[in-house]
């Protein structure tokens, strides 16, 4: 039975190191025909925001690939981003575009996905 995997992220402008680093890891894991998704919650929903990645300029240049990029590859690569949401109206996401591949599901939801799959949090 291949492994399954959910990246629970919580940060976004306040640690985009953080976050360039964990979706880094999808990508390769992603590249590996790996099953991997997001849970977006706290301050991590923002990123579901169209062009809100765009404005995380002060990532260290010579870490990872920037986030838009690496929200950009992941989506072509499949992979969902679900917005916690009870952080939607928290972040002023109601109404707004959202990234490719995004959906916004309940806290429920993730704990359904938990079931099944193997968790790792930023």
């Amino acid at each position: 039975m291949q492994k399954k995997f959910v990246f629970i992220i919580t940060h976004s402008y306040d640690r985009p190191d953080v976050v360039a680093g964990a979706m880094q890891v999808a990508a390769n894991m992603r590249a590996f025909d790996t099953e991997v998704d997001f849970f977006l919650m706290d301050n991590g929903a923002l990123l579901a925001k169209k062009g809100f990645a765009e404005t995380l300029t002060w990532q260290k240049k010579e870490g990872f690939s920037p986030i838009s990029e690496l929200m950009k590859t992941l989506a072509e690569l499949g992979v969902k981003f679900y917005v916690c949401s009870a952080c939607v109206k928290q972040h002023g996401l109601e109404n707004v575009e959202l990234v490719p591949n995004s959906e916004i599901k309940p806290g429920s939801f993730l704990a359904e996905m938990l079931l099944e799959r193997q968790s790792l949090s930023f």
